[in-house]
């Protein structure tokens, strides 16, 4: 039983990366789901296929490289189970100057600090990606 399972997620990605891997697997679910499809959007994942292994629901990762280096530079996990982070309109963060991306789950669903401010929406901090 995994207590933080977006932590899994993060980690699954960054442990695949450091290794070459192309494709990882990770438990489904559809927090997970929608997570890696606002990656996908923002260019730092190549795609995500549902799958079952061993009778369980899995997603298959596609990791991106651009001239063999890995698009994901870094990776960090803002709210935790311990310690949640949730954030108005005016205290959402940018990461890395623009450069990154803060995933943020508002009450419109997953959605990146650039759009949560379009929406004029705040929401628990859920990840930077960088």
């Amino acid at each position: 039983m995994v207590t933080d399972p977006i932590s899994d997620l993060l980690v699954r990605i960054q442990n695949g990366l450091r290794r070459r891997h192309e494709v990882v697997s990770i438990p489904a679910s559809r927090l997970k789901r929608e997570l890696l499809r606002v990656l996908e959007n923002e260019g730092y994942i190549q795609g995500v296929q549902a799958d079952m292994a061993d009778g369980h629901p899995v997603l298959k990762v596609q990791l991106r490289y651009v001239n063999e280096a890995p698009v994901v530079t870094g990776m960090q996990r803002v709210s935790k189970p311990g310690r949640r982070v949730y954030v108005g309109i005016k205290d959402i963060p940018r990461v890395k100057n623009g450069i990154g991306v803060a995933i943020l789950s508002t009450s419109k669903g997953l959605m990146t600090d650039q759009e949560s401010r379009r929406a004029g929406l705040g929401g628990e901090v859920l990840c930077s990606v960088w």
